[in-house]
């Protein structure tokens, strides 16, 4: 199991987008025992950089997978990889752009830093009876790709112009994650989350206090199904069924009871 998990590791972050969720679908079965539950790890992420003139935060999406391995009764290790997660700040000042050396235009325009990471979570997660769950831990970064991004609109035309500067970025970042999140369906189904990460390194090599605040509003949803998961959803759905039919019996009875005293009114 252990080399499962580092080989789908590795394939995700070496095969594109398209072929990462594929594997995740190809091999979620395989990868979710009684101990680990893999699944995809998808949402928003607003993120900003301390450090600058500009304080505007960036929204983007990230995806990636997770696994939740269990380390004893209701903890668990929560890791995996976010494939696609992109940090950055929007709304560049004057002051911004001549620290980056950026190429500056003249149009009028927005200029945007974006940052690309490999971003790898360690958190130790506790999971509560009413399927609620708390998390905190480190978690790692790997810069693959970052671009400040100039983007105008003149007489209706839209225009776009990325120069890279990946030089001027620190390659790897490392910081804190706390979270809180509850699992839909009484703890069988898709897990709705939100994660405040505070990075503790320097974004940008030239200036100190550049670092990355982040805050993901995440879903989770499980790839594949244990054996024991599948008893417990059968259990669950005999249950609500078996509860229905009681309800409708309930019901049944009580219109028979008003019809019943109804009648004796009359005689």
């Amino acid at each position: 199991m252990k080399k499962k998990i580092i080989l789908i590791l590795f394939l995700f972050m070496g095969l594109s987008m398209q072929s990462q969720v594929l594997i995740a679908l190809l091999l979620g079965d395989k990868l979710n025992t009684g101990k680990i539950e893999f699944g995809l790890d998808g949402g928003l992420n607003y993120a900003t950089i301390a450090g600058m003139e500009s304080n505007t935060w960036t929204r983007n999406f990230n995806l990636g997978f997770y696994f939740d391995i269990r380390m004893k009764e209701q903890w668990f290790l929560n890791t995996g990889v976010l494939v696609k997660s992109n940090f950055g700040l929007d709304d560049l000042s004057d002051a911004d752009l001549e620290f980056l050396n950026a190429t500056t235009y003249d149009t009028d325009g927005e200029y945007r830093q974006r940052i690309s990471y490999f971003m790898v979570p360690a958190l130790a997660k506790y999971k509560f009876d009413n399927n609620m769950y708390a998390e905190i831990g480190p978690q790692f970064g790997l810069m693959y790709d970052a671009y400040i991004e100039f983007t105008s609109e003149i007489d209706g035309n839209s225009a776009r112009i990325r120069e890279k500067n990946k030089d001027a970025i620190n390659r790897f970042d490392m910081g804190l994650s706390a979270g809180v999140g509850y699992r839909l369906l009484k703890g069988m189904g898709w897990t709705l989350g939100a994660r405040y990460y505070y990075g503790f390194l320097n974004v940008y090599k030239d200036r100190s206090g550049t670092n990355v605040n982040s805050l993901f509003l995440k879903l989770n949803i499980p790839i594949g199904l244990s054996v024991e998961k599948k008893d417990e959803i059968k259990e669950f759905k005999a249950e609500k069924k078996e509860k229905k039919a009681e309800k409708k019996k309930a019901k049944k009875a009580a219109k028979q009871e008003k019809k019943n005293n109804s009648s004796e009114e009359r005689i």
